[in-house]
């Protein structure tokens, strides 16, 4: 018995190696005795991450297909769809869609072949999917889309009533999760059907981009007269979350647009336009509340910090009044209502400008804002303003010092509370399940990613029948298995029984050189990145993008002098009005054009001193570099 497994990647190189060992390695044998013979495709839709180098590498019999776009997830499963069923057809050749960020049990593949085999009315098969946390995912089986069940689901309201029928029909949670059931729609992250059906119903629709081809297949393979069944006998870990964060708007619209495609294929008259309308009203909805929290949370704390720095304020100026000027009413009006407020935004302003509303918190970057930039700047200006304008000079130093204190101690209560990017980083206790060598080649792949780890222990009991009384006893916070030692269908049996929360699962594969959790890859390509942590961190991009603003507007003033003296007169306009509206930067890196490169430094540098110019740039990038390409080159612009 063959079957045909189609694998759709876009950079997920790291995902992608662990699904396809997690494959290899699968068991082989079926219930009768007969051998499953495996047949694998990859599809890149043109990754950039080396994902098509790894698979030519590291498995040369899986068949690859190099897309040069990004052509999306149905028609790059047509492509592989259409090639291996031009092939002489195989009695009951199964075929399977499996996404690059999935993990199956060693029995997965054979236990779906064996069902769907003794039951030939069973036209497509799915299993019970689990996240990296070992949680169950209620995207393992679905109903078909109602008007009124899409609404629910769009507005959130099948996590209120998980087990309605009615509310939480879009997931049939009805339906319990550990038993056989026939269901109309199978996800795509794991869907297996037979060539039969393939014939008689054809590929994927490309119509669709990403989402909802999942359930127009099943929903023709329903329509067909087969069953599509969810079987919970075997699992398999969906990372999921890889392409689209589902809680963005970028999410919310492209599931919008699969279900209007949708809904004009298989609805007419008056239930389109009910469904239409209902989605709609749904999408709006969703985009407002969205946008609304998004505001809200990046304006609470400055908003806090201005309350408090400003109640502050307020009470050293009735202090001040009362005891130096003994005249509670010395001060104006407007010097409560207006000055004060301008003193505290300057303050606030030269605090964000340091990094000091950045993640991680760094609290010498509030005092150097405040301090450094923002008290010496509020006295320069206080200096120019006439005698009568001179309200306090004390009351100055004092309300800015205030106003730094309450900064900092809301910071603090932030870190008390745990709220994350505020508290202190502290070493994580981390225990690593498999044999005393591959124990050693964990710590020491943590030790050169420079990864805080509290306390790291091992366990060598494989079997793993002792070690959630260990995690409780120990506290641990991460279980790291040892892919080689351990084998997949005991980790996620574990992981399912034991999801305790503060407790996060990652898995390290044999022979690998990083460590895949939930939504999180750790390797050394990411510990470089984390290297380069000046041009690529936020205050660095945003010092950065300030400077490209001050440079192009001076240019611009200056360019009725400037543009006699341009080799190109119109394209230095052309690249100021680009760098002032953020196309370009006027000294590029990777990643990002820019008029100039940093080796524009050393002149006629050699592509070998070029490299070793653009990583030094890029990791200790200083505004004073690219004062130093601008006046080199200033008639070159």
């Amino acid at each position: 018995m063959k079957l045909s497994i189609v694998i759709v990647n876009y950079n997920v190189k790291y995902f992608l190696k662990q699904c396809l060992a997690s494959v290899m390695q699968s068991d082989r044998r079926l219930a009768d005795g007969e051998s499953l013979e495996l047949e694998v495709w990859v599809v890149d839709n043109d990754s950039v991450d080396g994902s098509q180098e790894m698979v030519r590498s590291e498995f040369g019999e899986v068949h690859l297909i190099e897309n040069h776009e990004n052509v999306g997830f149905a028609k790059a499963n047509n492509q592989a769809l259409e090639q291996l069923t031009a092939q002489e057809a195989v009695d009951g050749e199964l075929i399977l869609l499996l996404n690059p960020d999935t993990l199956v049990e060693s029995d997965t593949l054979v236990k779906c072949a064996d069902y769907m085999r003794q039951h030939p009315d069973v036209g497509g098969c799915c299993v019970k999917m689990v996240d990296g946390q070992g949680r169950y995912l209620k995207e393992s089986k679905r109903g078909f889309p109602t008007p009124e069940a899409a609404f629910f689901k769009m507005m959130g309201l099948t996590r209120l009533f998980p087990h309605s029928r009615r509310v939480a029909a879009y997931y049939m949670g009805h339906l319990p999760d550990d038993e056989i059931n026939e269901i109309e729609i199978m996800p795509g992250a794991f869907l297996m059907f037979s060539r039969e059906v393939y014939d008689k119903i054809g590929g994927l629709d490309e119509s669709y981009f990403m989402y909802g081809e999942d359930i127009d297949f099943s929903w023709r393979i329903h329509m067909a007269g087969y069953k599509n069944v969810y079987l919970p006998t075997t699992h398999i870990i969906h990372y999921k979350g890889e392409s689209t964060k589902k809680g963005s708007m970028n999410y919310v619209y492209t599931f919008y647009n699969a279900m209007s495609i949708f809904v004009k294929r298989y609805f007419t008259g008056g239930g389109a336009r009910l469904y239409s309308g209902l989605l709609r009203v749904a999408i709006w909805l969703r985009a407002t509340l969205a946008w609304t929290g998004r505001i809200a949370r990046r304006l609470a704390l400055p908003v806090a910090d201005f309350l408090a720095a400003y109640g502050g304020f307020v009470a050293l100026k009735g202090l001040w009044a009362r005891y130096w000027a003994d005249n509670i009413n010395y001060y104006p009006a407007e010097y409560t209502r207006i000055i004060i407020p301008i003193y505290i935004l300057v303050l606030m302003c030269c605090s964000w400008l340091s990094g000091g509303y950045d993640k991680p918190l760094r609290k010498g970057r509030i005092v150097k804002g405040m301090l450094l930039i923002g008290m010496v700047l509020l006295l320069a200006f206080y200096s120019l303003l006439d005698e009568q304008q001179r309200y306090s000079r004390m009351l100055l130093l004092s309300g800015s010092l205030w106003t730094l204190l309450s900064t900092l101690a809301i910071r603090q209560v932030l870190g008390w509370l745990k709220v994350p990017g505020y508290s202190k980083k502290e070493g994580t206790r981390t225990l690593v399940v498999g044999s005393q060598e591959e124990c050693r080649r964990v710590e020491q792949l943590y030790a050169s990613l420079g990864m805080p780890t509290g306390k790291v222990a091992t366990f060598s009991d494989t079997d793993l029948h002792r070690l959630a009384e260990r995690v409780r006893i120990d506290r641990i916070e991460e279980v790291v298995f040892c892919a080689s030692d351990v084998d997949l269908q005991s980790i996620i049996e574990y992981m399912t029984q034991n999801h305790t929360a503060g407790v996060e699962y990652k898995i390290a594969p044999a022979e690998g050189d990083f460590i895949i959790g939930s939504n999180s890859i750790m390797s050394p390509d990411d510990a470089y990145l984390d290297d380069l942590d000046t041009i690529l961190t936020p205050s660095g991009q945003r010092a950065k993008r300030l400077f490209d603003i001050a440079t192009s507007l001076l240019a611009l003033l200056l360019s009725p002098i400037l543009v006699w003296f341009q080799k190109d007169k119109r394209r230095f306009f052309s690249d100021c009005w680009r760098v002032l509206t953020g196309r370009l930067t006027w000294v590029g890196y990777t990643g990002k054009a820019g008029v100039f490169l940093p080796s524009a430094i050393v002149p006629n540098a050699d592509a070998a001193l070029a490299s070793r110019l653009m990583l030094r740039y890029m990791r200790h990038r200083r505004a004073g570099t690219d004062v130093a390409i601008l006046l080199r080159y200033w008639n070159c612009l």
